[in-house]
């Protein structure tokens, strides 16, 4: 049975994201400030604990992946295998948070990343970690999407800018200084230490999350159904592009009969997997969402900022610590430009946002920043001056700030409430998605320049391949252990490898610039996901016809017109 979608003609393109305001006895009380913030606290503290799970070890990667004998493809897949269990499982959680209760969900999402990363501290090699890590990523994919979701229940799209702001720092937080607290770790006490770290944290997310997050009891449908064949479908799909991305070039050719293999096969499971979602009667990702413009252009961006948010951190700490010789803590020291950079931009913006109800300038500025700043990365050498990398970090994470959660509010600010979930984890998803294939394609980048280049650099010293002490294998090299001469072939060679890398990243966030200018410049909700659940059960059940809510449409520049006035559309997806 085919589940008729939402008429995207009666949503946001044309008319107000905003509810109508309802009957007095329909909607609940809105939740003061201080409230909002005690309810908030334990869902920032789980997202601090799944951004930190992500990039807490990457400063102290070279030195795990030397420990456990992997090479350049273990570098990559211990990020990876966070990444592509995190994007897999999105839509998933996404659906069940339509369906279930989503404190629940948080709950459960937590207890399953803290066994993950307690398995993770006792691996003994480079497989059992990267199995690990995919546990833990699973965990994080609840997290991410769900926290997202409960925000849209008790804050409405014109306030949320403000928190999604906070949200948006103690993400920065977690995505650019977890790096800094994973070096000062692994020098202090060892990177097992790293996968230990983040256990109190989320036990303690727990019962933060127990004791602060009220969420009223959702009503469930009788005929309720989850799409596992959509769940598998889609995992075919990302899992085969990702092992093809990571391992093309390296184990086999890019044009080889298993490359041909591995991207038919991922193309036939995405196929498929659109396929069964037209017709799945609870799909993971419902097909109508692309049928809007606002949906479908914050996508496109997500995959972009999700590129360099994750891609920027990883590869930076490989350039500190490979091209610049520093230790594990310094190379975290070293990124505070970038952490203070994004902190700083989406906690401003984020309260301009909310102040003034324009958002798409501020977005628009981020996208332009996050291109300059990785085209600026693209200039680095192994010798570039500090203060230089100072100012292009600022750049990049400037940018990240500036967009990255705000993709998320746009698109909630046109998204039916009963379809908040499945809706908000597409971009979450997709995010995620550009983040796995693009830290391993640019792995997989950064591993073929690196080598090429240390043998080219090494043939014209007259110095045989073995002189680095890993006989050309493509291992992680240890530079306190190569001849002078052969550690500056090789700190030569991953700094312009890595520079490789971020301006591979360029043509990416120009395409998030486009996708961001293009958004439809629609006003700002002012109803929680709360309140519109009561309206539309009270309309449900016969209630008054309510009022239409009185909006200020903004025009192009972002700013109201006085007087103007815009009716809800009346419909089962109603906002």
């Amino acid at each position: 049975m085919t589940t008729a979608p939402p008429d995207p003609t009666t949503r946001a393109e044309g008319t107000s994201p905003a509810a109508s305001s309802g009957t007095a006895d329909a909607s609940p009380a809105p939740m003061t400030p201080r409230e909002i913030i005690t309810a908030l606290s334990g869902l920032m503290l789980g997202m601090l604990v799944a951004i930190l799970s992500s990039t807490v070890v990457s400063t102290s990667l070279p030195r795990i992946i030397a420990d456990l004998g992997g090479g350049q493809s273990s570098y990559t897949w211990v990020v990876t295998a966070t990444l592509l269990a995190m994007t897999v499982s999105t839509p998933v959680w996404g659906k069940l948070a339509d369906l279930f209760d989503r404190k629940l969900l948080l709950q459960l999402s937590l207890g399953l990343f803290t066994i993950g990363s307690i398995l993770a501290a006792f691996s003994q090699t480079t497989g059992q970690l990267i199995a690990c890590r995919g546990v833990q990523g699973l965990g994080v994919g609840g997290l991410m999407s769900l926290a997202i979701i409960v925000i849209s229940d008790i804050i409405s799209p014109r306030e949320r800018g403000k928190y999604m702001g906070v949200l948006g720092g103690v993400m920065s937080i977690g995505t650019i200084g977890g790096p800094l607290l994973g070096g000062l770790v692994t020098d202090a006490v060892g990177w097992r230490a790293n996968f230990f770290l983040v256990v109190p944290l989320s036990l303690g997310a727990l019962v933060v999350i127990q004791k602060t997050l009220h969420l009223p009891k959702r009503e469930r449908s009788g005929d309720v159904r989850l799409d596992y064949l959509g769940a598998v479908l889609v995992t075919a799909a990302v899992s085969t592009l990702l092992i093809w991305v990571t391992l093309a070039g390296s184990q086999f050719g890019w044009a080889s009969l298993t490359s041909y293999l591995m991207v038919g096969g991922s193309v036939l499971a995405a196929v498929l997997f659109v396929l069964v979602e037209r017709r799945a009667h609870s799909p993971l990702l419902p097909m109508w969402l692309f049928r809007n413009r606002t949906v479908v252009l914050t996508i496109i961006a997500s995959i972009a900022v999700g590129v360099a948010m994750f891609g920027t951190t990883v590869f930076l700490s490989q350039y500190m610590q490979l091209a610049r010789g520093e230790t594990p803590t310094t190379s975290g020291l070293l990124t505070l430009p970038m952490v203070l950079g994004s902190v700083v931009s989406s906690i401003v913006i984020g309260q301009l946002i909310s102040r003034t109800g324009v958002w798409k300038r501020y977005m628009v500025t981020g996208t332009l920043f996050l291109t300059v700043g990785l085209a600026l990365m693209g200039t680095i050498h192994y010798d570039t001056p500090f203060w230089h990398l100072v100012v292009f970090m600022a750049v990049v994470g400037i940018g990240i700030g500036a967009v990255m959660q705000n993709l998320m509010l746009v698109t909630q600010n046109v998204l039916p409430v009963t379809e908040m979930g499945a809706g908000s984890s597409s971009v979450t998803f997709f995010r995620s998605l550009g983040g796995a294939v693009g830290v391993s394609a640019m792995g997989a980048l950064l591993g073929s320049q690196a080598s090429s280049r240390i043998v080219d650099g090494l043939a014209s010293l007259g110095v045989p391949a073995s002189a680095m002490g890993s006989g050309g294998s493509g291992q992680i090299p240890d530079l306190s252990q190569l001849p002078g001469p052969v550690r500056l072939v090789v700190e030569q060679s991953y700094g312009e490898a890595v520079a490789h890398v971020f301006l591979a990243a360029v043509p990416l966030a120009v395409v998030a610039f486009v996708a961001v200018a293009l958004l439809p410049n629609l006003p700002l909700g002012t109803k929680t996901g709360i309140e519109q659940m009561a309206e539309e059960r009270a309309l449900a059940e016969g209630a008054t016809e309510p009022e239409p809510e009185t909006l200020s449409p903004a025009t192009d520049d972002g700013q109201t017109e006085p007087g103007a006035h815009r009716a809800e559309a009346v419909g089962t997806h109603r906002r």
